[in-house]
């Protein structure tokens, strides 16, 4: 939140006046005393941020659509950048400012400033990431968990069921009391629009926040939406709550930034684009994490997206951001059209810290499915050969199919892990029925006795193997 020029003029009473403009990049002559990311108000009450200062003067990004014309006054505010943060900002969406796009929201609902960029807290302040994200996806809690406060990668071509996976994790983390942060970074209205009526229509927009910087925003304001994300879940760390922030794309962050390099004359680098970039991506998402303050343990998961060309991981940004993250989930467009949901690629996709959050059921039960899995696809050539069969390899072809057809979870169905391993146990004995899985869920849901039960055997079991005896005495 930036004040007036009125009252930037009054307090600080250091003016400039643009010299030049250089469409969203304008350099102003006379803020000698500005610093690199603080806020600057032109007279015609637009933002901006300097970005350097130089001796024809501080370069200042303007954060609107609006040009700015030369010998336009500019008055420092002598504070960095900042966002007014506060519980006030649930149900609403907003811009990079901090300002409502909607009608929703009372005037000042959100009390704290808060510096948009500063540095990731150190080690010291954090703590092992030890408690297991459920998602209410099967496919993802049992194969490729996710822990609080974990930073997974979420990549894949665009049309390819991002979103999708994206919205059902916010509406099981929301049924947990997390707070939910999408950034929808130079996204279309239409687009953005559709998420807000998706998590109205679903009762979960009172545990949400959109920050929104559509695509025609300006770059500076699509550059800083998910430093203005990041801070908000900070905010609501430090108040002792779980947070869910979902940065949507970085890879269109990286593009619009790429622009605001080469208009201020940086040097390019590969793909043109700034020899920073790594820099300024990584410094957002290593605010994310596990923490601990005054003894109260808090999270930020942040789950940032990344757009792919045909499938190539091998992209520059791409690449990046999987050295920043602890894993990522490959979203194939072949799995994708084949009409798999979600169309996770299981053999492409990581998750380098989750595994260790699970209970040790989990953990026997993700092995067991991932080497039954390969060897499913293995054995699934020997069909084209129309060769006779095994009873080993029958077994592994009938348990291979009927899992595939659990994990393709349609529509907006939220699965508990311990019902997961449920209807996998029941797979291995034979009882599998694709028709009861919804039922299962719902008796889960509805049934105090039968999730007191299936909550017990799943916390006895400590294998996969121990849990389905038990499973299948309960059925005798």
């Amino acid at each position: 939140m930036i004040h007036s020029f009125g009252y930037c003029l009054e307090k600080i009473g250091e003016i400039g006046e643009v010299l030049q403009t250089n469409d969203f990049l304008v350099t102003v002559k006379g803020l000698k005393n500005a610093k690199i990311g603080e806020g600057v108000t032109f007279e015609n009450e637009i933002h901006g941020r300097v970005m350097s200062q130089g001796s024809d003067g501080a370069v200042v990004l303007v954060l609107s659509r609006i040009p700015i014309q030369p010998k336009t006054k500019a008055a420092r505010t002598g504070v960095p950048l900042s966002v007014s943060a506060g519980d006030g900002l649930l149900g609403h969406m907003i811009d990079t400012s901090g300002r409502s796009l909607t009608n929703r929201r009372q005037k000042s609902f959100a009390p704290q400033k808060r510096v948009i960029e500063i540095h990731a807290s150190g080690i010291s302040d954090r703590t092992r990431i030890s408690r297991f994200f459920e998602t209410g996806i099967a496919l993802g809690d049992l194969l490729i968990p996710l822990g609080y406060g974990q930073r997974e990668l979420i990549i894949g071509d665009r049309q390819s069921g991002k979103t999708h996976y994206l919205l059902e994790v916010m509406l099981a983390a929301a049924k947990k009391g997390t707070v939910c942060i999408y950034c929808a970074i130079g996204k279309r209205k239409s687009e953005i629009k559709l998420i807000d009526q998706f998590l109205s229509e679903r009762k979960i927009l009172g545990q949400s926040i959109i920050v929104a910087a559509d695509s025609y925003s300006s770059p500076g304001e699509v550059y800083l939406a998910p430093y203005t994300a990041m801070t908000i879940a900070e905010y609501f760390r430090d108040q002792g709550r779980d947070v869910l922030l979902i940065l949507d794309d970085l890879t269109t962050h990286a593009k619009y930034y790429r622009e605001i390099g080469l208009l201020s004359n940086q040097l390019p680098g590969r793909e043109s684009y700034p020899g920073d970039i790594f820099y300024a991506q990584s410094k957002l998402l290593e605010r994310a994490g596990s923490f601990a303050f005054d003894g109260i343990n808090t999270t930020i998961t942040c789950l940032p997206v990344a757009d792919t060309v045909g499938g190539d991981l091998t992209g520059y940004i791409q690449t990046n951001l999987m050295a920043m993250t602890d894993g990522h989930l490959y979203f194939d467009s072949e799995e994708y059209f084949a009409g798999r949901r979600p169309p996770i690629n299981i053999f492409l996709s990581v998750t380098r810290v989750g595994r260790q959050t699970q209970p040790s059921l989990f953990q026997d039960t993700g092995y067991e499915l991932l080497k039954l899995l390969k060897q499913y696809e293995y054995t699934k050539q020997f069909l084209r050969f129309e060769t006779e069969l095994s009873q080993n390899i029958r077994q592994t072809l009938q348990r291979g199919t009927e899992l595939m057809i659990f994990f393709n979870q349609i529509g907006y169905l939220s699965i508990a892990p311990h019902v997961a391993v449920y209807v996998v146990a029941l797979i291995f004995l034979g009882h599998y029925q694709q028709t009861k899985v919804e039922d299962y869920v719902k008796k889960y849901e509805q049934n105090k006795t039968f999730r007191q039960s299936l909550d017990h055997l799943a916390e006895t079991a400590k294998t996969l193997t121990e849990f389905i005896g038990l499973v299948e005495k309960k059925l005798i």
